[in-house]
């Protein structure tokens, strides 16, 4: 049963991988953010999705960095 539940996670991966990968090809076109004092940046669809999901891992492991910070402390004190 335990095999069976594998195999179904691994092809539930597969599919959303595969929809996901489609996604992309299909959204391969250019676009343009543009910033202030006339700065732009132009990149694919894709990139750009990328950097900003890169971005919130960045910002979401450093507001959690401080709870980790003080477990490990008391952890240590203990």
């Amino acid at each position: 049963m335990a095999a069976f539940a594998k195999l179904l996670v691994w092809l539930l991966r597969a599919a959303v991988f595969f929809f996901l990968f489609g996604l992309a090809l299909k959204n391969s076109g250019m676009i343009t953010l543009r910033f202030f004092f006339g700065h732009a940046w132009t990149a694919p669809v894709a990139a750009v999705i990328l950097a900003a999901f890169a971005i919130g891992v960045v910002v979401g492991l450093t507001a959690a960095s401080g709870v980790f910070r003080r477990k490990k402390n008391n952890t240590a004190r203990k």
